[in-house]
This record gives C-alpha cells, structure tokens and sequence, in this order.
C-alpha cells in the first residue's frame, strides 16, 4: 500500500517530466517531486513546491509553472479521481485537497492490512544497532537511559519496517581496570571468586573505586594488577574464571533493568575484538596509513585539528603498546562489514563521542574497509539528562543517580497516581498497571524530545494526564477500549461487513492522520529521531479526542464506520507506542 505522499509524489514527478522535460536538459535534478504535508487545514491537504524551482531554470513567473503543472496533474490523476481540488497558493505553492471517499478507501485498506498500510522494503537490509553499552562492574546510571530507549526504540522501527537488525551491546568488560578488580577481590574477596558469595552490583562498584585508590598509592599492588591484565589478556585459566565472575554478577544486575524497561539486547563487549586489535594495527601499517607519533601510532585526517589548529592525531595504539577506544571500534567496524555484512550500523552513543566517531568513519573509509556509497555508518548523538536545576541529573547528595532507583521512584509515583483511578482491582493487578505507565512515561518524556537536546527530567510532568505525555495517548486507547465494550460489537467481524465512510470534519482530520502513519515513520528512518513518531502520535491522540467530542459513536447511524475508526486509531497508537517502546493499558 502506498502512502499518500508517495502517490502525489510519483504523479507530481510524472507531471514535470510531461510539462517540462522538453524545455529542461536535466530534468532530473527537479525529480522526485518535491510535496510535503500541508501545515494548516486551510492549504488543503498536502502541497506541492517544485514549481518554484522549476521556474527558476525556466526563466518564467513561478505561478505560471505552477498553473502548467497543476493542468498535467489533472490529466494524470484523472483516471484515478483522487483529487478533490488544487490551487496556486503564494510566489507559486501547489496546494493539493485529496477526496474524502479517496481518503476512506485508504483507510479501509489500512484497517485490513496485518501491517497497517506500511509497505515492506523493497531490499531488505541488515542493519547493526548499537546501544546501552555501560561498563562492567559498574551500575547503569541515568546517563545510560538515553542510549537504552533511543537504541530500542530504532531497532523496533527497522524490525517493524520489516529489515534484519541485530541489537548489541557494546559492553565495556576489557582492559587494565579488570586486572585492578581481579587482584583486590583475589586478596580481600576470596568468597567471590569462588563463587560461596555472591555480592550485589554496587558491592564491585564499590571495590573497584577501592582497588582503583590501592593502584594509585600503592606500588606492589600496581604491579600485581599489571600482572593481573597480562594474564588475563594470555586467557590464563585462573584469571579468566575471576573475569567471568565478575561479568556474570554484572550481567545480572543489567538484566534487571532490561528486563524492567523490555529491552532486548546481545551483548558483544570490547573483549570479543581484542584478539583482533594488533591485526588491525598491522593492516593499517601496510596500507600506509600510520604515522608514529611520540611513540604512539597515530593515523592523521584530512579536516581534523585542535584547538591550536595542529593537524589532530587518531591513535591507534599507545606508546606503552596498548591498544584504545578507537582501535577497537576500527576492529568492530572492519567485522560488522566483512563478517557480518551489514548494510546500515547505528551507534547510539551520547554527543561527548561525535569527534571520536567522525574519525573512526573517515579513518575506515580511507582504510577502505567501507564504501560510503554502500554502506551506510551513522551516530545518533544525544544530549544529557538535566535535574530541576538545570544541571546534569543527581540525587540530593550530589551522586549519579542509578538507573533502578529512578525507574522504581517512576512506578512508586504511577502506582499513587493509579490507586484512586483504579480502586476496584486487584493490588496485583495495579501494580501491573503502576509498572507499564511509570516506565511508559519514562520512556515517552525522554523520546518526546529531540535527541540532541538535553532536557529536564520531571515525575510530575511526565505523569500528567494532559499535554505531550505517555498518559494522554494511553487515556485515548483506553477510551477506545471503553467504546468498544459499549456497543458490545465484534470489531473483527464488523470488518467483514461494515466500511469507513467520512462526514464530519473531525473524522476526516483523524481519518487523513492515520493515512500518513507510514510518513512518520520514513521521516524517522531517514532523520533517526524517534520525537517524530512521538509527535504524530500526541496529534493522533489529540485529533481522537476531538473526533470523541464531535461525533457520537454508540447508538448512531454512523456507529459502525465510527467504530471501525476508532479501531484502527487504537491499532496504529498501540502500534506506534510498542515502536517507541512502550505498552498499553485496557484501564487507567
């Protein structure tokens, strides 16, 4: 099923190409057709701004091209009669009304089909995301939220348009803090290692933090922790049984908070590649690309520079020998393309990285280890998360705040909201209910927002009932629910003998919003901001409400097709809120 942009885009195309392909020796650089949604109902429906362009190469008055174009797209659309009316609008905008019964047919096609109108790809591609990535024997804190949700929520879009996408977690559980860990717990944690204690996430936290003093101070420690790291990097039985213990009490404490926010990741940690970094290293030697620097090995860019404007150096491996960040994101790099032949890898890792990863990109393209053209390598940067005060988010004494915490304060906080709402169920029941809307609205306060931009986090925002929050567009599928249930008719069997027609305006509002579902969600794989999905979803919940206001359902000639309305208004919300991540509740 095509979207509606797409077949105006298509005609339009098509109209240039008749009108113009004569008069203009590469027509091509004006195709596709340039339309856009219109931004007010008064412009019609959607807008078409070629003719501006156009005239331009033409030398002519743009409203006379547009005139010209509009008699084109006449001719063409004619056969199918879709259109209601177009006309000029400013310097030479082509504003563009589609027919209601046109708009009622998408609908009903929308409404029948599995996938809600939204065509699957035409090459289906395996795309990498990366997210999450905290480091081991450290807890989640609230700076890993971001990267966990955004992460999420982009490999559900690509899962739902119907491409192979493989989560991972890119794990920090390699390097010289592991040998620091291993020696402190083998000296003052014994109990651990061999497995008769079993600690608590924030006890290694906490020995790491000691171990990392006792390396700093003390120089027979230092050396032990050094031998440690060897060892560990030789696969020594011994160390490699500490190492393993320490990941797996890890592990469990992020599967918790995965599980908490239904996050479904793999985890590929830095140690997978370090069998693979002195490779790189020497590969990079024989293309030429390293420059010894300092004793370091450095790979030097075209473009990059610091701020005493000295050429920026990419090293590659350290002067003591040890390999870094960049080397073993060149080593993943070099296995997602050539092992793993993906067409499209995503970092979602926060801004702090950008210069990081434009060198790592521009570093393999020169090493040829990509095709730009080809393959396509992006970082979804984000902003941090602010406190009230303006400043990164902290509890009262000033520390990160943990992830767990801030999650289980937002289901506390959810479950009062519930109890007078919910005063008939269950305790089991609202406590369900508590858990869906705290962690919805978690999610949707941070995803509502531009990436890029930090923001403020609030509980008492985010719960509200009213505004941009997970709680109105969960309150409009809940209405639904409630609808449904008074009529007491089967939805599903009501399609097989009922249609959508459209009379009132607001049903033709909410009708031509479901139709552009698909739009949002192109919009988002081209742009990689899932606040797109999240603002047609608060318009479709606010465009529900106002058809709720307007027009009657039960008990009236229109309830059928109003019914079937509302049915696919509550399979798109519940559609697009699971690809945001979040999930539905039948009572609030």
């Amino acid at each position: 099923m095509d979207s509606l942009i797409g077949i105006l885009q298509r005609i339009a195309s098509e109209a240039i190409r008749d009108a113009f392909e004569s008069n203009i020796e590469d027509i091509a650089q004006f195709l596709p057709a340039e339309v856009t949604q219109s931004t007010q109902d008064k412009f019609g429906h959607y807008q078409c701004n070629s003719a501006l362009k156009l005239a331009k190469a033409l030398r002519q008055n743009p409203r006379n091209v547009a005139s010209e174009l509009i008699e084109k797209l006449k001719s063409i659309s004619e056969k199918d009669s879709f259109i209601e009316a177009m006309e000029i609008a400013g310097p030479g905008f082509i504003n563009i009304t589609l027919k209601k019964n046109y708009i009622a047919d998408q609908l009903n096609k929308q409404l029948n089909d599995p996938h809600l109108g939204v065509a699957k790809p035409k090459i289906k591609q395996k795309i990498i995301v990366e997210f999450s990535s905290p480091n081991i024997a450290k807890e989640l804190h609230v700076g890993h939220l971001r990267s966990t949700i955004i992460g999420e929520s982009l490999a559900r879009l690509f899962e739902f348009l119907g491409h192979d996408v493989v989560r991972l977690n890119h794990v920090g559980d390699w390097g010289t803090q592991f040998g620091m860990l291993i020696a402190f717990l083998k000296t003052y944690q014994k109990d651990v290692l061999s497995g008769k204690k079993t600690p608590e996430l924030s006890d290694l936290m906490s020995w790491y933090k000691e171990s990392k003093k006792l390396f700093d101070a003390d120089a027979d420690f230092k050396k032990t922790a050094q031998l440690e790291v060897i060892d560990l990097q030789a696969k020594s039985e011994e160390s490699i049984n500490a190492w393993n213990r320490i990941c797996d009490i890890s592990r469990a404490a992020f599967k918790e908070i995965y599980n908490l926010l239904d996050v479904t990741i793999t985890e590929r940690g830095e140690s997978f590649y370090s069998a693979k970094l002195k490779g790189v290293v020497e590969d990079l030697e024989k293309k030429e690309l390293i420059v010894e620097d300092q004793g370091a090995k450095c790979i030097f860019l075209d473009g990059f520079v610091s701020k005493d404007k000295k050429p920026l150096p990419m090293i590659i491996q350290k002067s003591d020998g040890g390999f870094n960040y960049s080397t073993t994101d060149m080593a993943a790099l070099i296995h997602r393309v050539e092992e793993e032949k993906a067409d499209r890898v995503i970092y979602v890792v926060d801004a702090g990285q950008s210069l990081h990863f434009q060198m790592v990109f521009k570093a393999a393209e020169k090493a040829g280890y990509f095709n730009p053209q080809k393959k396509q390598f992006n970082h979804v940067e984000f902003g941090v998360v602010l406190g009230s005060d303006g400043k990164k988010f902290k509890t009262r004494s000033g520390e990160t705040e943990k992830l767990i915490d801030l999650l289980s304060t937002a289901v506390s906080k959810a479950k009062e909201l519930l109890k007078d709402k919910l005063s008939d169920v269950s305790e089991e029941e609202l406590d369900k209910s508590a858990e869906i809307l705290g962690i919805d609205a978690v999610k949707y306060a941070d995803l509502s927002c531009h990436r890029l931009k930090d923001y403020v986090f609030s509980y008492d925002r985010m719960l509200k009932f009213e505004g941009n929050t997970a709680a109105f567009l969960l309150y409009a599928y809940v209405r639904i629910q409630s609808i449904k249930k008074k009529t007491g008719k089967d939805v599903n069997a009501l399609m097989k003998s009922a249609k959508i027609s459209l009379s009132h305006q607001t049903e033709l509002s909410l009708g031509l919003h479901l139709c552009r579902f698909e739009e949002s969600l192109m919009q988002i794989d081209k742009e990689l901001l899932p606040n797109r999905l999240s603002d047609y979803l608060f318009q479709l919940a606010e465009k529900f409400h106002a058809f709720f206001r307007d027009c009657r359902v039960e008990g009236v000639d229109e309830e059928d097709s109003r019914l079937l309305l509302c049915e696919l208004t509550a399979r798109v919300l519940k559609t697009g809120l699971h690809i945001l991540g979040l999930k539905t509740l039948d009572r609030m």
